[in-house]
């Protein structure tokens, strides 16, 4: 009944989003359109549902060919190969709403675990892998409000980007998105939504901990 209910959740606020964010998405279009490489939308393959591999729609942010480049998959607070406008849509996540669409095809919900490239995934060790997937991705989860501006941990840390990701961030963020799996509900999804806009609005808020009082504690 959970899945079913939260498949009907999920399509009634993307349809929502979509009807609300329409005259957004149209300025942010034209914007790409004219500015950087002319790239509107990116699509990457992503690890999914049952560890499947989708490709999720993002608006473009970072110059062709970003994988190949500098850091990889992993990217740094003012990476030189984020576009002008890309770094406005990443510091709002703004780049991330084209994945309402990901929400229709069925790939992906409105809450869940982050949908990760196979390099940061395989970072995981293989007791998150195997279960981390059991729920389909989100578009937004715990693993998102936390690592917010995992950009920002990750360029502040001495360690190389690699480093500190597959030994600090990457055993955390499995942590928490195993406990996403083991206490999901839909009052937690809806939670999870409010928390999400509520820390756009308040960074420094500590309002996740608050309500979810059993979460794993930060080693950072």
């Amino acid at each position: 009944m959970y899945l079913v209910l939260k498949r009907i959740l999920d399509v009634l606020l993307a349809c929502l989003a979509t009807i609300i964010l329409s005259p957004l998405f149209l300025i942010i279009i034209l914007l790409l359109l004219c500015t950087g490489e002319h790239e509107v939308f990116y699509r990457q393959q992503r690890i999914g549902k049952e560890n499947t591999t989708f490709g999720i729609i993002k608006f473009a942010t970072m110059v062709k060919n970003s994988l190949q480049i500098g850091t990889g998959a992993i990217t740094l607070r003012n990476d030189p190969r984020v576009t002008r406008v890309g770094k406005y849509l990443r510091m709002t996540k703004m780049n991330e709403l084209p994945q309402v669409f990901n929400v229709f095809l069925g790939d992906m919900s409105i809450v869940g675990p982050r949908p990760l490239v196979q390099a940061t995934f395989d970072a995981y060790p293989e007791a998150v892998k195997n279960e981390i997937y059991q729920s389909k991705p989100g578009i937004t989860g715990i693993g998102s409000v936390i690592f917010r501006d995992e950009e920002k941990l990750i360029s502040a840390s001495p360690l190389e980007p690699a480093v500190y990701y597959k030994n600090v961030i990457a055993p955390y963020k499995g942590q928490v998105e195993l406990w996403y799996n083991r206490n999901k509900s839909l009052m937690a999804d809806l939670k999870i939504i409010f928390i999400t806009g509520w820390v756009i609005l308040f960074p420094n808020s500590n309002l996740l901990y608050r309500w979810f009082k059993d979460l794993p504690k930060r080693p950072f």
